[in-house]
């Protein structure tokens, strides 16, 4: 599994995470750590300006008491999320068919393998394609307010 956090200038902190592991509040408490000291060495000013925001589904682990006080305690703003709508997660829309198209139909014999692979096709993306997944999303996140939680499907929406 790959977790992956990004923004407009580009990837802050990945993780490969191999099978097994139960992703609990406390694993990804330890993520989050992870992620806050990426974003301290690469975004500094993110953190001093009170810019810094996260954006996650609604998995029990990121809605578990532990990850709220780590957030709330690390003055972390986060952006909320409607449930089941994978639509308005970057991953879903920008991220994860970018991998998929480029691993598709290949065999792999190792983990080690698919990991390499998946840094490579990480290595291919580019600070302009980041900027338009979040002019993407924004879209996204617009059509979403405006349908007030109405159901709507692909680009005709609201």
């Amino acid at each position: 599994m790959l977790i992956c956090f990004f923004e407009q200038k580009g990837i802050v902190h990945k993780e490969f995470v191999l099978p097994g592991p139960t992703i609990s509040a406390a694993f990804y408490d330890d993520i989050l750590r992870r992620l806050r000291e990426n974003v301290r060495r690469k975004r500094p000013d993110q953190l001093q300006n009170n810019t810094w925001l996260l954006h996650h589904d609604n998995a029990p682990a990121h809605a578990a008491l532990l990850t709220q006080w780590f957030l709330t305690y690390n003055n972390v703003t986060v952006v909320p999320h409607t449930p089941y709508l994978p639509d308005l997660a970057p991953s879903y829309f920008f991220l994860f068919p970018k991998l998929k198209m480029k691993l598709k139909g290949q065999r792999f014999q190792t983990v080690e393998e698919i990991q390499a692979e998946s840094q490579a096709v990480l290595n291919t993306l580019r600070e302009n394609g980041f900027q338009e997944c979040f002019k993407n999303w924004q879209r996204r996140w617009d059509r979403c307010q405006a349908s007030e939680g109405d159901y709507f499907e692909g680009d005709a929406g609201p």
